[in-house]
Parts: structure tokens; C-alpha cells; sequence
């Protein structure tokens, strides 16, 4: 399609799964990452083997700072984007105890990766969209999350900033609809990515129980979904809609699938 794209966090996973796939679509990529360089770099050196343009940025995009230097070094090279996918996010290292127990800085690291994030890029995207008045789209990965709590991980900050972003995707996305921008967002469920390692099987199991579809995600159950609303032929009526990719996971995450089919059986 040769259209010019951003996404954040995209040195791996998720992130990096969508910035392939736009490349395999003919578009140009940009690649955000904030700490892990060589896999920004690998995911940058595929999308340039299918042919396409592919640079790579680092920048904490929680940062006001470091997103104004990203993207004069984005539009540099592309000379305007045409969709942004907000990526970057996560849980970070998660601090021991209860709510009365978190540190405040984490409270504001949390919100500022999971929710600041996505409004900085969209300001500097939204104004370059407007002043090219080709239109666009923005595309931000919310979480499962958003719709329901997991507090045994001391994911308070990460749920109400999932929460804050799905709100985002609706108000942002009827403000700017007017100048044939759409803003839509993914809500990913458990999705098996290289970071899903750090569970061990026990907790895995723990996981799949709670899905209804009876597996865990891939990152091919979310890339065809992005790249459906960053076509504006295909999704050009759906304006700040939050859709949830979960398994049926969200529907009542606090059921135990297996061990209820068990018992009815």
C-alpha cells in the first residue's frame, strides 16, 4: 500500500508482529523501541527484507520529550505519517504487597507508558494528519485489562490506565473523525509472545483455564484485526470502538473453564 507507518514498542511481540505485517502489506515502518535495541533492529532488518523503508527510533514514549524528538526524526524520514499504531506498554516490574503498599512513582510510571504514552504520539500524528489533510488512523493496544482487574499482580495503575486509554480511543476518536482521522483500539487477551516466558507452567495453566476458546492467543489473533482498521476501505464507518481479543476471556474471567466442564461432565 506504501503508506507510512509508525509503531511504538515494537522490538518485539506484539508490536513487532504488526510492524512486520504492514511491511508485508507494501507499507513503510517505523520502529519504536525503549530498551531492547537488537530486537528493534532485527524486526527492522524483516520489514526491510520484504522490500519496504524501516527505521528505527528510540524514545521512552512516556516521555513528552523524547516523542517531539521521535517524530521530527520520523517525519524526517518519511515526510508524514499515516498511521500510528500505539503499542508500547506493560506492566514494568511489579512492586511486592497491596494497593497501600504501592509506590507512587510506580502509579506514575504505569500510567505514563500505558496511557500518556498513546496521547503524546497522537498529538504529534493527529497534527501532521491534519496538516497533510490526507486523513489517517490510529490504532492504540489497549489490554483485557480494561474491562476487568487482576490484582494479584499488582496491576492496579495498569488496568485504570488500559481503562483511561479505551475512553482515549472514544474521545479522541470523535474529535478527529471530522478531518478523516479514525481512532480505534485492540484489546488483547493473554497473547503467547517471547514475554510470556516469565510464567512458569503452573501459572500458565492458571491462564488457559479462564479462556473459553481453550488456548492462549497468538499475535496472528491480533495483527489481521489492525491492520483491518488501519484500511479506511475496510473499517472507514468504526470510530473510537474498543474490540477485546480475549478468547471469551472477558465475558467472565473469573470462571474456571476446565475445571467446569469437568464437574458438568
Amino acid at each position: 500500500m506504501n503508506r507510512n507507518i509508525l509503531v511504538t514498542g515494537a522490538s518485539r511481540g506484539i508490536g513487532a508482529a504488526i510492524a512486520l505485517a504492514f511491511a508485508a502489506e507494501g507499507d513503510n515502518v517505523g520502529i519504536n523501541y525503549r530498551f531492547d535495541e537488537s530486537g528493534a533492529k532485527e524486526t527492522c532488518r524483516k520489514a526491510a527484507d520484504l522490500g519496504v523503508k524501516a527505521r528505527v527510533y528510540q524514545a521512552d514514549v512516556g516521555n513528552s520529550s523524547d516523542v517531539g524528538k521521535m517524530f521530527e526524526a520520523y517525519l524526517e524520514d518519511f515526510g508524514s505519517i499515516d498511521v500510528l499504531v500505539n503499542n508500547a506498554g506493560g506492566g514494568l516490574k511489579i512492586p511486592e504487597g497491596r494497593f497501600e503498599d504501592m509506590p507512587l512513582s510506580y502509579w506514575d510510571e504505569m500510567v505514563a507508558l500505558n496511557l500518556n504514552a498513546a496521547a503524546y504520539c497522537s498529538s504529534h500524528a493527529v497534527r501532521d494528519m491534519v496538516k497533510n489533510k490526507k486523513g489517517g488512523a490510529i490504532i492504540n493496544i489497549s489490554s483485557v485489562h480494561s474491562v476487568i482487574t487482576y490484582v494479584k499482580r499488582k496491576t492496579f495503575p495498569y488496568c485504570a490506565a488500559k481503562a483511561g486509554l479505551n475512553m482515549l480511543t472514544k474521545t479522541m476518536g470523535v474529535d478527529v473523525i471530522r478531518h478523516n482521522i479514525r481512532v480505534n483500539a485492540v484489546a488483547p487477551g493473554f497473547i503467547s509472545t517471547t514475554a510470556t516466558t516469565r510464567y512458569n507452567e503452573e501459572e500458565l495453566d492458571a491462564f488457559l483455564r479462564k479462556i473459553p476458546a481453550g488456548r492462549l492467543g497468538k499475535t496472528g489473533d491480533i495483527t489481521p484485526l489492525v491492520l483491518f482498521l488501519a484500511d479506511p476501505e475496510k473499517s472507514g464507518f468504526i470510530v473510537g470502538q474498543t474490540f477485546v481479543v480475549d478468547g471469551g476471556q472477558s465475558i467472565d474471567g473469573t470462571i474456571d473453564y476446565m475445571l467446569q466442564e469437568e464437574s458438568n461432565g
